[in-house]
């Protein structure tokens, strides 16, 4: 089921009145209701999926016990190893299996060995399964750690594992944060319910409003981006760079407000990332629920930056390359997670990298100055550049755009959608500091909540997919 359709808005509210009203402090029934309304959610796109999650969470709960049972550190080990053999099992089948089966013969013909029967997987790739998979490592990790004790409710667990909000397109939650909220009595709160539905009209005016307008352009654009000049390429490119981020952090907004409405709150998943100031500010800010994943499950054990500069910097390239994998079986994905790894060096080597950790872009300023203002610009400019390979079909189409991107021809159509982003921008820089309140001010929240529940209608109807949905 997709947020931006008729059927969620009939979904959400029926859901939300059985839940406070006919269940009210009933804390059994009210996540009874939450794990019936997901497999509802989830299985409405084809309810096949629904053997698929429900698998993966009866593993990862039976294993999760069994892990917290044994003293033997090798039995412990064993049993985290059946999580995640069975986990990327399960997305190296559905996702890459394809991918390397084409990979390998492509290679072989380069030797001259021809293979004319090729076997392959004829199924569809699972909607969110890169997030829930993700979702319930995470659990089995931190019980291996001792972080986090295992539930024995099942229904808890199986709520945790697809809790329909955030289920498809993150934020990918940890269980030490939100399993906690679920096994505990929830009481109805209205200023958090009113910020959930803020957060809601924001994400979806960011997602029916700006990224399903630019959405045709960009296809357009790309498709046919050898009959397009220099200056219409790059407005591609800087479309897809907003639509891609409207499209991502709408998802995790609509999401987010979505939980409040329920009680529950979950983490940021994005804070202002084009406001950055270098890459390593832009990582921080972009997809954070992903980026840390990665960072505490994966560059953290392969020794961080603890082992040496040269360690360290292996370290990088893995993560970046897998973060380019994860998002797709497709060698434009990799190069991307490669091309970020070496943006992000040289931040890294001089020590760069966590300098804006704690002061805000532009704090208590109307506009940035000169200087954040370039650094904004360059840091904008370099990621944009990715976001080709991350767009094109394949690694020859990334160059080949990128070369017309320096031709001297400067037609220049498709412009009318800037006075979208325009307006983005300036109400995400108003609200730059506290990503959770939109905006602060009755008079101008009231304007701002006209002009954009104005805008959704006027542009509802279009029920594209989120673009994270494929990953």
């Amino acid at each position: 089921m997709l947020f931006n359709s008729i059927e969620y808005l009939f979904f959400l509210p029926i859901v939300f009145i059985l839940y406070w009203t006919v269940i009210n402090h009933k804390i059994k029934y009210q996540n009874l209701l939450i794990l019936t309304s997901s497999y509802v959610f989830y299985g409405w796109w084809d309810y096949r999926f629904l053997s698929l999650i429900f698998l993966s969470t009866i593993v990862d709960y039976i294993i999760g016990i069994n892990i917290s049972k044994q003293n033997s550190k090798n039995k412990r080990r064993l049993l985290l190893w059946c999580s995640l053999v069975f986990n990327l099992g399960v997305l190296a089948c559905f996702k890459y299996f394809n991918f390397f089966v084409h990979s390998w013969v492509d290679l072989l013909s380069n030797f001259g060995y021809k293979i004319n029967s090729l076997w392959t997987l004829n199924v569809i790739l699972p909607v969110g399964i890169s997030f829930y998979t993700f979702q319930t490592m995470s659990y089995t990790i931190d019980i291996y750690r001792k972080k986090l004790k295992p539930t024995n409710d099942f229904i808890s667990f199986a709520s945790f594992v697809s809790f329909f909000p955030q289920l498809v397109a993150g934020p990918i939650e940890r269980a030490t944060n939100l399993l906690p909220q679920i096994t505990r009595i929830r009481v109805f709160n209205y200023k958090q319910a009113v910020q959930g539905l803020r957060l809601i009209i924001w994400g979806m005016f960011k997602k029916v409003v700006v990224a399903d307008s630019l959405a045709p352009i960009v296809d357009k654009i790309f498709a046919g981006y050898h009959d397009f000049g220099a200056a219409t390429l790059w407005l591609g490119v800087i479309y897809f760079a907003f639509q891609i981020y409207c499209d991502f952090s709408g998802y995790s907004d609509i999401a987010i407000g979505t939980s409040k409405l329920f009680g529950f709150e979950l983490m940021s998943n994005f804070k202002f990332p084009y406001f950055s100031r270098n890459i390593g500010e832009f990582w921080r800010r972009w997809h954070i629920s992903l980026s840390t994943w990665f960072r505490d499950y994966v560059y953290i054990p392969l020794g961080g930056s603890k082992e040496g500069k040269w360690k360290s910097i292996r370290n990088i390239f893995i993560i970046f390359i897998i973060s380019g994998f994860w998002h797709g079986a497709n060698w434009t994905f990799i190069f991307w997670g490669f091309f970020h790894s070496i943006l992000f060096l040289p931040s890294f080597i001089f020590n760069t990298n966590r300098i804006y950790i704690t002061n805000n872009i532009g704090e208590n300023k109307v506009l940035p100055t000169i200087k954040e203002f370039l650094q904004i610009s360059a840091t904008f400019l370099s990621v944009t550049i990715g976001w080709v390979f991350f767009r094109s079909e394949t690694i020859k189409d990334s160059f080949d755009y990128l070369n017309r991107l320096f031709e001297i021809n400067f037609d220049l159509l498709y412009y009318n959608k800037l006075v979208l982003i325009f307006f983005l921008i300036v109400i995400e820089w108003k609200t730059k500091n506290d990503e959770r309140e939109i905006y602060n001010n009755l008079n101008l929240r009231r304007v701002i909540d006209f002009i954009l529940l104005f805008l959704i209608i006027s542009y509802f109807g279009n029920n594209k997919p989120f673009i994270y949905f494929n990953f």
